[in-house]
């Protein structure tokens, strides 16, 4: 059970590192690569989630860090669960 655990957590963390790519990608226009669109395919539906309540405040836009600590606490709930099984 704890590997399962251990396996959601892994696959959390590696979606957060996708979405700082994505956020860096977008300061040097590089969406537009294949590898862009392919990274805008998996990370905008979840960041869309956070963009409904979250407004940018200026020219700068706040919800991909929110939603990757929303993602870092669900990893630690995720782990902390599976240890409780054992």
């Amino acid at each position: 059970m704890l590997l399962i655990g251990k396996f959601l957590t892994d696959l959390i963390s590696i979606y957060s590192y996708i979405i700082i790519i994505y956020i860096f990608m977008s300061w040097f226009n590089a969406q537009q690569t294949s590898i862009g669109q392919l990274f805008a395919r998996i990370c905008e539906p979840y960041l869309e989630i956070f963009r409904r309540f979250i407004p940018p405040i200026g020219m700068i836009d706040i919800s991909p860090i929110v939603a990757i600590i929303v993602l870092r606490f669900a990893s630690y709930g995720l782990f902390q669960l599976f240890l409780w099984t054992i």
